[in-house]
């Protein structure tokens, strides 16, 4: 390699100075890259294998670059979902010693997927109207922590599916600032004006390819995202007076924001002179309620709606088994070991890479759901693992390598089928094969 290649990376890899940084990146060898599906991007992006992971690189300047991951690093920092930086490559040169561009390398986040690959031929305003809900909150996120983003689209976005679902992850951080003291009104609504455009933007260009279902309306699906936004932020930052004797809606606006999935590090209460009157507001409200609750009683990493659907199959346990009052903490050890591990281990070591542990169990339930409706009939645990597992899981794309196609639509090799009693807080994404009769 001639030139004096500079590398600065956030982790100790050795194997980042195998790469073929020589080369420009769309002429890398096949061997070094990933066939992962990617979302539209300005720059020249691609995967490439390392160190046994998968990395996401872009060619674009130097100080881009640099920028982009200082940025992704201190919203990390800050518990921002967003790519993990990895390195920064610049003074890069071919074997001639001509430049070649900067590039930035993070890493692939594992089970996500670009918005154009979450569907597998038209996308429905169901589906549409999840991912903006999830792109809204996580603008909402980003915007709590000073974060003007000036490029907000579905495509700077990946997405994890969440128990029926989506959590939205930020992929492109190059436009945006960080404000010590805080966005004002207008950097939000200038953020939020960006979304709607884009969004709209995205769906018509899907549109025009025939690739949305022909009752999807961009505009109303586009504009969906400002009425989820102002209602979150509201939701979250917005004072509520009451009466003092109405003193039971401070817990109510506690246990409102942790449905929500969010904790409140601090709340502002004041009281009239008269004392007739409260005023509360949350100061500091942090993401990841059930996920945290999740992770203290059992060890278990899952998105926020997911933690919450692993709780409540917690909970039931507790009442099936008439443990209400024993310590939360043994019985969550119990369900583990004797709900939770046991389907993880039924699962086929060639099918682990289909989903995420907690989105199977997420599934199983609803599969499990189904059968009994179906049946007339308790169904067993093992039963309904078994069932999941060859009627369902073996059918779905392998969401941790997505290695075929690397682009554009993807088809399944079954037929999907909308099931007329499907339970309301079921997933509705045909993907999903939980709310969904299979046809093979």
């Amino acid at each position: 390699m001639s030139g004096s290649l500079n590398i600065t990376s956030a982790i100790a890899d050795p194997a980042l100075l195998d790469l073929p940084w020589q080369l420009p990146l769309d002429a890398w060898p096949n061997e070094t890259i990933a066939s992962l599906p990617k979302g539209l991007s300005r720059h020249l992006v691609r995967f490439a294998h390392l160190s046994g992971r998968v990395v996401a690189i872009k060619e674009t300047t130097s100080d881009m670059a640099r920028g982009e991951y200082d940025m992704l690093r201190n919203l990390q920092g800050l518990e921002v979902p967003c790519v993990e930086p990895v390195a920064v490559i610049t003074n890069r040169t071919d074997d001639d010693g001509d430049p070649l561009r900067s590039v930035l390398v993070t890493r692939h986040l594992k089970f996500s997927l670009p918005y154009r690959a979450l569907y597998s031929h038209t996308l429905r305003p169901d589906t549409a109207t999840r991912l903006v809900d999830a792109l809204a909150v996580l603008l909402v996120r980003v915007h709590m922590v000073g974060f003007f983003w000036g490029d907000v689209s579905l495509s700077n976005t990946l997405f994890r599916r969440d128990a029926g679902a989506f959590a939205a992850y930020l992929v492109d951080a190059e436009t945006g600032q960080l404000y010590a003291g805080g966005l004002s009104n207008g950097q939000r609504e200038n953020d939020l004006e960006i979304a709607r455009v884009n969004i709209a933007g995205e769906l018509m260009d899907l549109e025009a390819g025939g690739r949305v279902a022909d009752e999807l309306d961009p505009i109303r699906v586009s504009n969906g995202i400002v009425a989820a936004y102002r209602s979150l932020w509201k939701e979250l930052t917005g004072s509520e007076s009451f009466a003092s004797s109405e003193r039971w809606r401070i817990t109510q606006r506690v246990e409102r924001l942790n449905d929500l999935g969010f904790d409140i590090e601090e709340l502002t209460i004041k009281t009239d002179s008269d004392g007739t009157k409260v005023r509360i507001q949350p100061k500091v409200v942090d993401a990841g309620h059930h996920q945290r609750r999740l992770l203290r009683l059992t060890g278990l990493d899952a998105e926020e709606n997911q933690a919450r659907r692993l709780l409540n199959d917690l909970d039931s346990y507790r009442a099936a088994y008439g443990k209400a009052d024993a310590d939360e903490e043994m019985v969550a050890h119990e369900w583990l070991v004797r709900v939770f591990e046991p389907v993880v281990r039924a699962i086929p070591m060639e099918l682990r890479g289909k989903l995420e542990r907690a989105e199977v169990f997420h599934q199983l339930l609803d599969h499990r759901w189904y059968m009994a409706q179906n049946q007339s009939r308790d169904i067993p645990l093992a039963e309904a693992v078994s069932s999941y597992v060859q009627d369902v899981l073996r059918h779905r794309r392998d969401e941790a390598t997505m290695m075929d196609p690397p682009t554009g639509s993807i088809t399944l090799p079954i037929q999907v089928i909308r099931s007329d009693d499907a339970p309301e807080d079921a997933g509705t994404d045909p993907d999903d094969a939980t709310d969904w009769k299979l046809k093979v």
